[in-house]
């Protein structure tokens, strides 16, 4: 959720707008609940003087959908890039979020 505040605290503008930039962001096939827990993600690392320079703002997009892919998806990643985007998701809660098991817990699970 985004803090918008209320007239004449000084915040009005900027949270929101940032916000709303970023709606433009949404991939046609996430949902709400996926598409908030990204937002999440992108809200919390966009520097505090606005919108981040074109490569870094296709970094921290690509670096959401990652994160967003591995949570929602079960996709798998390397371990560094995991580390990476798990640790900036730190403190993101997302609720009812899918188990997956991977095909080497599968795998270990039989061979007992």
């Amino acid at each position: 959720m985004v803090g918008v505040g209320r007239p004449g605290d000084g915040m009005v503008g900027e949270e929101a707008d940032e916000a709303e930039v970023l709606d433009c962001f949404r991939a046609y096939s996430e949902n709400e609940k996926h598409w908030q827990a990204r937002r999440a993600f992108l809200l919390r690392h966009l520097p505090a003087d606005g919108m981040p320079a074109a490569s870094r703002l296709d970094q921290l997009l690509a670096l959401s959908m990652v994160w967003a892919n591995h949570v929602f998806l079960g996709c798998s990643y390397s371990r560094d890039l995991l580390d990476k985007v798990t640790d900036m998701a730190e403190g993101i809660t997302v609720e009812d979020a899918p188990r997956f098991t991977t095909r080497d817990e599968l795998m270990r699970k039989h061979q007992r």
